[in-house]
């Protein structure tokens, strides 16, 4: 989509240059051609467009559902049944506020190394299996990865979960948390076309006027547009989060 412009006009370019648009009779292109071009540019094309991105977009919920309905599903019967197993899974966050600090999609902030705390009772000492209280991670890495299409400026987490933990389907809900990576996307979160190189924040307004600061990873180009007091490298962003930074999890 960011290319279609731009090949439109080197093509109208070529055509005016070939004659297209002239009434010669001896013009390489002629107008009919060009017309014809022009309507399944302006026409077709960005009908074809729409209609791929509405079979994507439906074809990406229906994924998110069948992910939420598999995280509903406990595995066992029993919440005092708990199966002996490690917890070791995957998640998403947004890096946030002036200071940066992991937090979650839900807006809840957290540490290299935290306990959870329920928003909605404060008597719950989570997890409680009716709420949705607790960290939360995926067991598989596709299900995570996934995620990051879902959630604009989010960040891949390597994680381990410790004390009382309900097991699902497809991830864990536990008490504690302690985050072991954060993965760098591939490209820029500005541009999406070259490697990142640091972070950059800026202020947000979200619900309620509330406004935040928001950390995104961006190449070299997107990032010296940026003040440099709202830049930060990567071995920088590794001290205040207090969790090792790197470009791949497995």
């Amino acid at each position: 989509m960011r290319v279609y412009p731009v090949l439109l006009l080197a093509l109208l370019g070529i055509a005016y240059l070939l004659g297209g648009f002239s009434d010669r009779p001896n013009a390489i292109l002629s107008k009919s051609v060009t017309y014809t071009f022009l309507t399944i540019l302006l026409g077709v094309a960005p009908i074809g467009f729409m209609a791929g991105f509405m079979i994507i977009g439906r074809a990406s919920d229906k994924k998110y559902l069948s992910t939420l309905s598999g995280q509903e599903s406990f595995s066992y019967e029993s919440a005092f049944d708990l199966p002996a197993e490690e917890m070791h899974g995957y998640k998403i966050a947004r890096i946030r506020g002036q200071i940066p600090t992991l937090t979650g999609i839900t807006g809840d902030p957290y540490g290299s190394e935290a306990s959870a705390v329920c928003e909605v009772n404060l008597e719950h000492v989570p997890p409680v299996k009716d709420c949705q209280c607790g960290f939360h991670a995926f067991k598989d890495f596709k299900e995570a990865k996934f995620e990051l299409t879902l959630h604009k400026a989010t960040f891949l987490l390597d994680v381990d979960l410790y004390g009382l933990g309900f097991v699902y389907t497809r991830g864990f809900r536990a008490e504690t948390q302690v985050v072991n990576k954060v993965a760098l996307p591939a490209r820029c979160m500005n541009c999406k076309i070259f490697p990142v190189k640091r972070f950059t924040s800026k202020y947000l307004l979200g619900n309620d006027y509330l406004g935040w600061w928001q950390w995104e990873a961006r190449c070299v180009i997107c990032s010296s547009v940026v003040a440099s007091k709202n830049r930060m490298e990567t071995r920088a962003m590794e001290q205040a989060l207090k969790v090792p930074i790197t470009f791949a999890i497995k």
